[in-house]
């Protein structure tokens, strides 16, 4: 990398920076002072300061009051498949196995959701949203996904009110599985194409075609779906400012709901970061440019940043954001990232938060699919007893 670019976060280290500006609101202070504070107490250069700062602002509405925070919880659900690892991936997520090994995990999984539909009822928890994540949940077959849904749709998400699922591969969906998230009342889905420039989707290691994801996309339009959110990456190896711009130019030409913009990050664990002086990748600022365009083009759209977060090794120092038009916001996103909410997580690497008003407390399921299955009953009690400490009147 040759050009490099002052922190643009000053001192602040932390993945979520909007929780700052959030206990600044809590205690009084006013959009101004906070501006002041974020510039000369934290360094943060101006457009950072009013980035956060305008986030925070639009996230407030969503947040949970203290009275409600023993009352609503939000549900993750962690389907740890995808057809191929990209190139710059470090989530525990291993290509589909086969059908025996399928169905040891998804007993395992559903057994755990049941764990948790016990702890909603016992505590008298409603559930707000539901997200199912990954990896990529659509990799399973029709009939294995059809069940996932069905289990989720009778546990939790009949009384969510955003119910959302990851179907970032579009090699991945066919009619009959987008007829399944139609049919199991999907209100969000995620098609995450991370480029629109084929030279890329071939080296990250994505066997699908820029034509595919804008089939994809648009028989998911063509449905109805209240939300589709696309995700790119500014960095990928090999890319130029231009490669970012026309694969903007044609994101914008599908007119999603929301986009979210990731910042290359050179996470351990992923074959990028364990040969990076293999590829090329572009520099901070050209980084900081790709992410400049990017923002333009949210704002052509009638879009507004109203979540983000940081990662270490992340290019440029810089930051995901995540971008919708009004009213199309994500609530699981702003709940997860700015931890207001209690967050059941049900899955391998999937993380429960209990928040309080007087703190918050994590707890995690491995990220070993056999692990996670050989151990699920007694952490099943684990998870139980920290809600009863919590939770229980």
């Amino acid at each position: 990398m040759t050009g490099q670019a002052s922190n643009p976060w000053g001192i602040l280290s932390g993945v979520r920076p909007a929780k700052l500006v959030h206990r600044m609101l809590d205690h009084g202070s006013t959009p101004a002072t906070i501006l002041k504070s974020l510039t000369q107490e934290f360094a943060l250069q101006p457009e950072k300061a009013q980035l956060v700062t305008g986030v925070a602002l639009r996230q407030r509405p969503f947040l949970m009051r203290p009275e409600e925070l023993t009352k609503k919880v939000s549900i993750y659900i962690g389907i740890p498949f995808c057809p191929t690892r990209c190139l710059y991936c470090s989530f525990p997520a291993y290509v589909l196995p086969g059908e025996e090994a399928t169905q040891a995990f998804l007993t395992a999984l559903f057994a755990d959701m049941a764990a948790a539909r016990e702890a909603l009822t016992r505590y008298g928890l409603s559930v707000q949203t539901v997200y199912i994540g990954g990896g990529t949940p659509t990799s399973l077959t029709l009939t294995d996904l059809e069940a996932l849904l069905a289990q989720t749709v009778t546990l939790f998400a009949g009384e969510a009110t955003e119910f959302t699922v990851e179907a970032g591969r579009p090699d991945t969906l066919d009619d009959a599985k987008i007829r399944l998230l139609v049919d199991y009342g999907v209100t969000r889905v995620s098609v995450n194409p991370q480029t629109m420039q084929q030279k890329t989707l071939k080296l990250i290691g994505r066997m699908h075609s820029v034509q595919d994801i804008i089939c994809v996309f648009g028989k998911i339009r063509m449905c109805n779906i209240p939300v589709i959110n696309m995700d790119i990456i500014a960095g990928l190896p090999g890319e130029s400012v231009e490669d970012m711009a026309d694969t903007l130019r044609q994101i914008a030409a599908l007119k999603p709901d929301s986009l979210t913009v990731h910042t290359l990050a050179l996470k351990r664990g992923s074959r990028l970061s364990e040969s990076v002086e293999a590829y090329e990748t572009p520099d901070a600022l050209v980084t900081a440019e790709m992410l400049s365009l990017a923002d333009q083009t949210a704002k052509n759209l009638g879009m507004l940043p109203y979540y983000l977060y940081r990662q270490k090794r992340m290019a440029g120092n810089l930051e995901n954001i995540g971008y919708s038009l009004p009213g199309k916001e994500c609530i699981y996103n702003i709940q997860v990232i700015e931890e207001r909410q209690t967050i059941l997580g049900i899955g391998p690497a999937a993380t429960t938060k209990v928040v309080q008003p007087c703190g918050l407390t994590n707890y995690y399921q491995p990220k070993d699919i056999s692990t996670y299955i050989n151990t699920l009953p007694n952490r099943l009690q684990k998870r139980n007893a920290l809600l009863a400490a919590a939770l229980a009147k």
